[in-house]
């Protein structure tokens, strides 16, 4: 296996972390960006980023990069009584615009490498209705839309974009939703499996899309959501 140069953007915690570790240990050169540095990660190159911020790579970033990943994301549940304009622009912003310029960032290092893999995080509720989602579900569903034309469009430049759609998994960003084995456990119920996803379910499939295995795989969105988004 040749070593890949992968960029994983919001590698400190969660779905980000778990998918860093495991292509690093398949001997990838890993770099990660986000507000803090990656722990476990003795190997990864990081740099400072927020999603709330312009994006830019570091001048001493490498010529070719064959996978970029986007892992920032929002759970913003409210009553749509409640939402803001604000609270829209946020979402939109952490979850399109970031991922808008992380691409056109990267794009000159990603066509150099002659076959690379572009991924980004949906969520099963922009499939499936769910109360309280509105933000979130807008702005993660306009993330599929930008991913299938981004597909058609970098295809000629060999480029894939997926996106990955988990239903509720078990990370710090949906800890107030899990934060007991009460809430854990009724959560699970309502997945078809009986269980919410793990970072590691979510890291596994990601994994999967990075590959040349998945090479000829783009334009899609995978629900990787324990049947939440297709079985009763």
């Amino acid at each position: 296996m040749t070593p890949k140069n992968i960029l994983i953007i919001g590698a400190s915690s969660g779905i980000g972390h778990a998918l860093a570790q495991k292509i690093s240990a398949q001997g990838h050169q890993v770099f990660t960006a986000s507000r803090r540095q990656p722990e476990n990660l003795p190997d990864a190159h990081w740099f400072s980023y927020d999603a709330t911020s312009p994006f830019q790579l570091p001048a001493d970033f490498p010529d070719t990069l064959h996978g970029l990943v986007y892992c920032p994301g929002t759970i913003n549940l409210k009553p749509i009584s409640r939402l803001t304009t604000d609270d829209f622009k946020t979402d939109f912003q952490v979850n399109v615009l970031g991922f808008v310029e992380a691409v056109q960032a990267t794009l000159r290092q990603l066509k150099k490498a002659g076959n690379a893999s572009v991924l980004a995080y949906s969520t099963v509720a922009v499939q499936t209705g769910m109360g309280f989602h509105a933000s979130v579900a807008a702005s993660k569903g306009a993330l599929e839309g930008l991913a299938r034309s981004l597909a058609a469009e970098l295809a000629p430049s060999h480029i894939r974009v997926n996106v990955v759609a988990p239903s509720l998994t078990d990370t710090p960003l949906a800890a107030a939703l899990l934060s007991t084995p009460e809430k854990l456990e009724a959560s699970g119920k309502r997945h078809p499996l009986g269980r919410v996803g793990t970072a590691e379910d979510i890291a596994a499939m990601s994994a999967f899309l990075l590959s040349d295995e998945s090479g000829w795989i783009t334009g899609q969105v995978l629900h990787v959501d324990g049947g939440m988004g297709n079985l009763k």
